[in-house]
């Protein structure tokens, strides 16, 4: 969602009649869209500006603004310690970053963090129309902002304010207008997509809804989504993968622990039983289904036993691929006032090693049991680690790595390939055939006499 928002701010920037720059030493204006769920996250952001402080003060018409979850929790504290920052603005007024940058030009250093979030500004932020996207044949669509949810751990509520749901025909309208512009895969994106639209009905959630809608556009031919909750993974949203060819079979369903005691203080809503019950039940709808998780090592008050109910639950949901997070204590959290019960750092790291061995073995079985397997790759380009390599991604999502061959393929190109060889993390392959190339416009650069 953070990359999706920068994307937007870029858009922003770019109607003013800015440009991209090719690094920050060259930019007039550099913005930091921060995250704040781990503290990491603050670590990095203050490096980054202590780097340019000496290039500030070179240049001093250079403006750097910081915005996101960071700014929202931490907007004063911010120009405390890094005093050269021109513009703070928060998660609720993302689109008033250019005309802040305007203003501080005239009148110095200004903070600008709304506390509550404008419904209507949240419901319009029409974000395709300004996002300036990475990738031409694949997009984001933020359907919501906020979370209604009271996770212990969690600082989003605190920093992206309560559940907004953008109104269903914008959604459609912006599906549309994204195949217009040869997109070919759509990621949705929520805090809790599947609370979507509850909060503009007052009872009954849209999600089902949407992912049908969406489905239904021609040209679409993937749908992705993330995240959401377990406790309200419905019949009907199951119903609606298994039904809607474009949704792509793939589930991102976070668990964070598989024990009842730690889901409990966590206040999750579910127990491991009940998260079980709802993934056997997505299993036996949507076929050849792919599933990822969220998994916490560390929560305040987890004993060895509570940690073995977890390596329990995950080696019997069998999953695909997990991110594994050790607890990062964030200030204004239930978890972060638990001090007295917090996990020893070496107990921590025991434990996380314990746990990437379950899952990478589940990982490696599902991906050596794919070998022979055809499988349908939308080309993302080269490999990262060999250029001779192009690679791309399944429909459940999974990364398939094969030679380039004679005839170069443009990345948004489909092909068929087949699997040679499973490993943990990704899949190798032998290019099959081309079922089309890339849908959408290539500009080119044209420079007159």
């Amino acid at each position: 969602m953070n990359e999706h928002d920068s994307e937007r701010l870029a858009g922003l920037l770019v109607g003013e009649g800015l440009v991209p720059a090719d690094d920050e030493m060259s930019a007039d204006v550099v913005v930091f869209n921060t995250c704040t769920i781990r503290e990491n996250a603050d670590l990095k952001l203050y490096s980054a500006l202590g780097h340019l402080k000496s290039e500030k003060e070179r240049r001093p018409g250079m403006q750097i603004a910081v915005g996101g979850c960071m700014a929202q929790k931490d907007r004063e504290r911010i120009i405390e310690r890094a005093g050269w920052v021109d513009v703070v603005f928060g998660t609720h007024n993302l689109a008033s970053a250019p005309a802040l940058l305007k203003r501080a030009a005239a009148e110095g250093p200004l903070v600008e963090v709304w506390d509550v979030p404008d419904h209507e500004a949240a419901r319009d932020m029409a974000p395709a129309l300004y996002a300036v996207r990475e990738l031409p044949w694949a997009a984001w669509m933020t359907i919501q902002t906020g979370c209604d949810n009271t996770c212990a751990y969690c600082i989003v509520p605190a920093v992206r304010g309560e559940e907004i749901s953008r109104p269903f025909e914008d959604l459609v309208a912006e599906g549309e207008m994204l195949a217009r512009a040869g997109v070919t895969e759509v990621t949705v994106l929520g805090q809790n997509v599947n609370s979507y639209g509850r909060d503009i009905t007052g009872r009954r959630p849209l999600f089902a809804d949407l992912l049908r809608a969406l489905g239904e556009i021609e040209g679409i031919e993937r749908i992705r989504f993330t995240s959401p909750h377990p406790k309200d993974l419905r019949p009907e949203t199951i119903a609606a993968m298994a039904e809607t060819p474009a949704v792509c079979p793939q589930l991102h369903l976070p668990l964070q622990s598989g024990s009842d005691r730690v889901l409990s203080a966590m206040r999750r809503g579910y127990s491991a039983e009940r998260y079980l019950a709802r993934l056997a039940d997505a299993r036996s709808r949507i076929e050849d289904l792919h599933v990822t998780t969220d998994l916490i090592v560390g929560f305040p008050g987890e004993t060895e036993a509570d940690f073995e109910e977890t390596l329990a639950v995950v080696a019997e949901a069998d999953y695909d691929g997990a991110y594994t997070f050790i607890f990062s204590p964030r200030e204004g959290t239930r978890a972060a006032a638990m001090v007295e019960d917090f996990v020893a750092p070496e107990t921590i790291a025991e434990r996380f090693s314990r746990l990437k061995e379950v899952l990478d073995r589940s990982a490696l079985r599902h991906h050596e049991a794919r070998e022979g397997l055809c499988e349908e790759v939308l080309v993302e380009g080269p490999s990262r680690r060999n250029d001779q390599m192009l690679s791309g991604r399944t429909r459940q999502g999974k990364l398939v790595h094969f030679p380039v061959g004679e005839h170069p393929l443009r990345p948004g190109s489909l092909v068929d390939v087949t699997v040679t060889h499973g490993a943990p993390y990704h899949l190798m392959a032998e290019l099959v055939g081309v079922r089309r190339g890339p849908r959408h416009k290539t500009r080119l650069s044209v420079t007159g006499a």
